[in-house]
């Protein structure tokens, strides 16, 4: 991960170098504390030559201010104060990292005309920050300007020259969020950070290579949460070969490196209370198998595990924040290899729920992982509702591009809850279609099922082979293969994998299963 930024809050003041945030509404309006910084009186012909307004997303830079010892002010646009809602302080916040990125030391300061911008809004100014701020950089000997393009910080290193004698790497940039009670912002500002981490850890998962990051090393990532008070299991194949998962297993198997099943639990809830579960794909490598994908962006299948890692943290993000939930995490850890021992279509395979799969395309193996999981965790915990969370298809991306995850779910509540929470913190998603006429498509001759339903309705087939595994408990499938990876860049994230999931399933457990 990238150079962390320090973030801490104070009451207004006037700091004496560094640079100056200011944010103003609609017609270039300042508060009182922050039109105190135009000593010169020059904010309004300067305001006037750049046609600066205060319209949302709009900024003026003001480089040594007459006056003054400070080396810029900065005036963020933020449109009408009324209109803001949670996502666009997040915005704001990563607005204001990018444009002051190389600076040592930011003052933001948070005041509008006629508004108070309380605590939770600061939290979000600073949760923005953070989440702009990063970086996949670690395999780079010698860093770059971290923010200067988006979608490739995922990519492998290339090639580097020796490092330099001394480091040329900055210093982390300090930011100082004034606003009218520091004490109470900094208190909001635990759980959001609890929330950003958990989004930067996925980050950091999708972004690894697959040399680095198999299923065992996954595993061990998991069991990390224990430091955070995450009961973990970590299921080897022994262990599932006892329980039948011949599915999950089955996609395994031309691969040298073990699967796994990892199990976590938060238990931040009543003893008495049913879980809420949620469920990812965690396929570290997938080259298809015998049905072998085409070579061309084959490298981007390291993020086939965007799933299993949102799913991992959300649990980070719940328990260091310490959710009033009992939650459940599973996640299914393989790797999809080319072998002589790797399964070949015709294959019959034998889930754990005893119903049998015709492998027709080596290549639909997350919903072959997710089967066995999905059985697994109804069966022992039977949980509230189960979520699953895949980068499943790329038909779901051909259906509704890169802006919207899939939604699939057997629930009309808890589909409601999850597209409420996905407007709220702008991971958006889309209810498809599921029925009879489409599972009837999976239907095979020579076993229960076959693992593919033909050439149309690609992810709703998905979709309904997995709804094969669930029995009657409340459930829902997102399809985030447009959104987990090579989504586009946004205010909030310049890198090639976005953690999509975790601020949506977190704000879905906050508002509707916390007691």
């Amino acid at each position: 991960m990238a150079t962390r930024p320090a973030i801490s809050f104070a009451k207004y003041s006037s700091p004496k170098k560094g640079v100056v945030v200011l944010l103003a509404a609609d017609e270039g309006k300042l508060g009182k504390v922050a039109a105190a910084y135009d000593e010169a009186k020059t904010f309004a012909r300067v305001f006037k030559i750049a046609d600066f307004s205060g319209k949302a997303g709009s900024s003026v830079d003001i480089v040594a201010p007459q006056g003054s010892a400070l080396d810029r002010l900065f005036v963020v646009g933020v449109g009408k104060p009324a209109a803001l809602k949670e996502y666009d302080w997040l915005k704001l916040g990563g607005s204001i990292a990018a444009q002051v990125r190389k600076a040592a030391e930011v003052a933001v300061v948070l005041d509008l005309p006629g508004t108070s911008v309380g605590a939770t809004e600061a939290a979000g100014v600073a949760s923005g920050i953070l989440l702009r701020a990063y970086a996949f950089d670690k395999y780079k000997t010698k860093k770059d300007d971290a923010d200067a393009k988006g979608g490739d910080e995922g990519a492998p290193a290339k090639a580097a020259k020796a490092p330099a004698a001394k480091s040329t790497e900055r210093k982390p940039s300090k930011f100082v969020i004034q606003c009218a009670d520091p004490a109470a912002a900094k208190r909001a500002f635990a759980a959001a950070e609890a929330i950003a981490d958990g989004v930067m850890l996925a980050r950091d998962l999708v972004n690894e290579p697959a040399n680095k990051l198999g299923p065992v090393e996954f595993a061990a990532v998991a069991k990390d949460l224990t430091k955070l008070g995450v009961t973990v299991e970590v299921l080897t194949e022994k262990e599932m070969t006892k329980l039948g998962m011949g599915a999950l297993l089955g996609v395994a198997q031309g691969s040298p490196r073990g699967a796994r099943l990892a199990v976590m639990q938060w238990n931040g809830g009543k003893a008495k209370d049913k879980p809420v579960a949620f469920i990812g794909k965690g396929v570290t490598f997938d080259t298809g198998g015998n049905s072998m994908k085409p070579a061309s962006g084959m490298e981007e299948m390291k993020g086939d595990m965007g799933g299993a890692a949102a799913v991992t943290g959300l649990m980070h993000a719940l328990a260091a924040r310490k959710a009033k939930a009992n939650v459940v995490g599973i996640i299914g850890l393989v790797e999809n290899a080319v072998d002589g021992n790797a399964q070949r279509p015709g294959d019959i395979v034998t889930s754990m729920s005893g119903q049998t799969i015709e492998i027709l395309n080596t290549d639909a193996e997350g919903r072959l992982v997710l089967a066995d999981a999905l059985w697994y965790c109804n069966q022992r915990f039977e949980p509230k509702f189960m979520i699953n969370l895949a980068t499943l298809t790329g038909a779901i991306m051909v259906a509704l591009g890169q802006s919207h995850a899939g939604l699939f779910s057997n629930n009309d509540e808890l589909a409601g809850r999850l597209t409420e929470a996905g407007l709220a913190t702008q991971e958006k998603l889309w209810r498809m279609p599921m029925g009879p006429e489409y599972d009837k498509l999976i239907d095979s001759k020579n076993a229960d099922m076959k693992n593919i339903g033909g050439r149309y309705g690609g992810s709703i087939t998905a979709a309904q082979f997995l709804q094969r595994f669930v029995k009657d408990t409340p459930w829902a499938h997102l399809d985030i293969a447009g959104t987990a990876m090579g989504s586009p860049s946004s205010e909030i994230s310049q890198s090639w994998a976005s953690g999509f999931g975790v601020r949506l399933l977190d704000r879905l457990v906050k508002d509707h299963y916390e007691g």
